[in-house]
């Protein structure tokens, strides 16, 4: 049972985010430090059912450093839709005061600034605290994990995932569905799962061979919670062969599945179930596209693309909640479900200030015997930084910056390529750079960094593909990422234009020149999909390049220029 003292600690960060006025409310009192025990003791319990949603921890053990996209743009109907909403206009809507505590864990405003008062974020020993906080309140409470979890570390890598592995269990989840634990390779994921304690939940993870339901992954699981009989749906990440290596699960296959995923809920209704919740990582545009698709659906828990949001956003009769990422939020979605239907929903947005929430002890000393072996060279530094270093933004971030600056310059190239993956935590300026902070933003099971030769046109091709991924209209053909981050080469691209016509004026920084469709360029990048894919490994290269430079100063990005956004 938690203690009277850690609850309260707990409360700091869980009090009253029950929609506008709540979140508001809450970063006012805070910001006029005129926080009481009693409002923080207040946890207004609602209905009988309870659900725990984490997801995209992205393997991060720790507190962290996690700075909120600039710039995340919808396009077609989603246009200044949430989560396409950031910075000033994201705290006007929420009724969020600048410089408050919500302000600095929902958007990216006076980042530094900000991160020096309210501290670190995250930490699974100060998630788990949240996590007993609530089911003392609400024993059988669902915990519910959406995925890209045993990814994206430097202990991860080295443990195959293991490390997540324990210290999840030790959690305690209900169920899991996934995403990046595939690059993983096929084996070492079905090794995992066969031993996991909990439900491994995916109604779209499919025989490659016989186009039938895989049968290690369960498309759904029944849990009976608060005399009513909850369904829990899995929907894994649908594009799987096309954002990642698919020669590594070449035995199972995805897709959204619609057809489906209406099957599985006809199927769970027809068996009695009261409620239905379906844990995603289609991400946030997609899902909300499947839940005008798909009847019947009571709530998405909504993971991939790592918004968070105060509130649900309600298409129909479904409530998307989505839950951020790299352990910032835990969601806790309390439900009033009676006479087989549910009546209400409130939902409570709880970021992880580390610096308030006490840490569980035992998760604390299970999480350092993960990383004691490896603390030497986790701890190691590497060089420092002047500048923020960070990675969300549809076009660019100085992580990438700097991670493009290393590619070209360590593997003399013209141009560089980075991934738009949004994974990573953030380095404030002044902060020591370890070989820790540059695995958590290179980690991954394909690291190599290749150097090519590419024409112009072949670039252009690459430009305007990864732009129909990220500015497609329909939903259903966003395949997941941001743009693909570019150093070398600055380009003009019209969101609004379709593909094919999305990307212009496409120069060579060095020498000022438009690219030219016929002549060669030396292109280096990383993260290919393509197998056999040669070259050191991107950490390696990353680490060569700032111990080189003693101390990292990124100038700001101009080479992109966005119209129609």
């Amino acid at each position: 049972m938690i203690s009277r003292r850690d609850f309260l600690q707990v409360s700091m960060a869980a009090s009253a985010l029950y929609g506008v006025s709540g979140v508001g409310n809450w970063a006012r009192l805070a910001a006029q430090q005129s926080l009481t025990p009693d409002q923080l003791l207040e946890f207004e319990t609602f209905g009988n059912i309870s659900l725990i949603h984490v997801t995209d921890i992205h393997a991060q053990l720790k507190p962290i450093y996690f700075r909120e996209p600039e710039i995340n743009l919808g396009i077609g109907d989603a246009r200044e839709q949430m989560p396409h909403v950031t910075g000033a206009a994201f705290r006007k809507a929420y009724g969020i005061e600048d410089g408050s505590p919500s302000a600095y864990a929902l958007t990216y405003n006076d980042f530094s600034a900000l991160a020096k008062t309210y501290g670190r974020v995250g930490g699974l020993d100060r998630v788990s605290t949240v996590i007993n906080a609530i089911r003392a309140d609400r024993p059988d409470a669902l915990l519910l994990d959406g995925g890209d979890t045993w990814h994206g570390s430097y202990t991860c890598y080295q443990t195959a995932g293991q490390d997540m592995v324990n210290v999840m269990n030790a959690l305690k989840p209900d169920a899991m569905t996934f995403h990046w634990e595939f690059t993983l390779g096929s084996d070492r994921v079905n090794e995992i799962v066969e031993s996991l304690p909990f439900a491994a939940l995916g109604q779209n993870i499919f025989d490659a061979e016989w186009d039938e339901p895989a049968e290690l992954f369960q498309p759904y699981k029944f849990f009976d919670r608060g005399g009513a009989k909850v369904a829990v749906i899995g929907q894994a990440f649908p594009y799987m062969p096309i954002a990642n290596p698919g020669w590594m699960f070449p035995e199972y296959s995805f897709g959204i599945r619609d057809e489906n995923m209406q099957a599985m809920v006809d199927e769970v209704r027809d068996a009695g179930a009261d409620v239905v919740v379906v844990l995603s990582h289609n991400g946030f545009d997609v899902d909300k596209k499947m839940a005008g698709q798909v009847q019947g659906i009571d709530v998405i828990l909504s993971g991939h693309t790592h918004d968070a949001l105060p509130e649900p956003v309600l298409v129909g009769k479904t409530h998307i909640i989505s839950s951020g990422s790299n352990g910032k939020f835990v969601s806790r979605v309390d439900l009033d479900v009676r006479d087989g239907q549910m009546m209400g929903l409130k939902h409570k947005l709880i970021p992880i200030f580390s610096d308030v929430i006490a840490p569980d002890p035992a998760i604390t000393a299970l999480i350092n015997d993960q990383r004691a072996p490896y603390e030497a060279a986790l701890s190691e530094v590497i060089g420092k930084t002047d500048s923020l270093l960070y990675r969300r933004g549809n076009f660019n971030g100085t992580w990438d910056d700097l991670i493009c600056d290393a590619l070209i310059n360590e593997r003399e190239a013209d141009i560089a390529m980075s991934p738009g993956v949004r994974w990573g935590p953030s380095i404030l300026p002044g902060q020591d750079i370890t070989r820790e902070d540059i695995w958590n933003v290179t980690s991954m099971s394909y690291p190599n960094a290749y150097r090519t030769e590419m024409t112009g046109e072949f670039i252009h091709l690459i430009l305007e593909d990864v732009g129909d991924n990220l500015f497609n209209p329909d939903p259903y053909y966003q395949q997941g990422g941001d743009m693909v981050r570019v150093g070398g080469l600055g380009y003009r691209i019209d969101v609004t234009k379709p593909q094919g016509q999305r990307i212009s004026e496409m120069t060579l920084l060095k020498t000022g020149e438009a690219i030219d469709p016929s002549k060669t360029y030396v292109v280096a990048g990383w993260a290919s999909v393509n197998e056999g894919t040669e070259g050191p490994p991107i950490w390696d290269v990353v680490e060569n390049h700032i111990r080189n430079l003693g101390t990292v100063t990124v100038q700001e990005n101009t080479s992109v220029d966005v119209v129609g956004a």
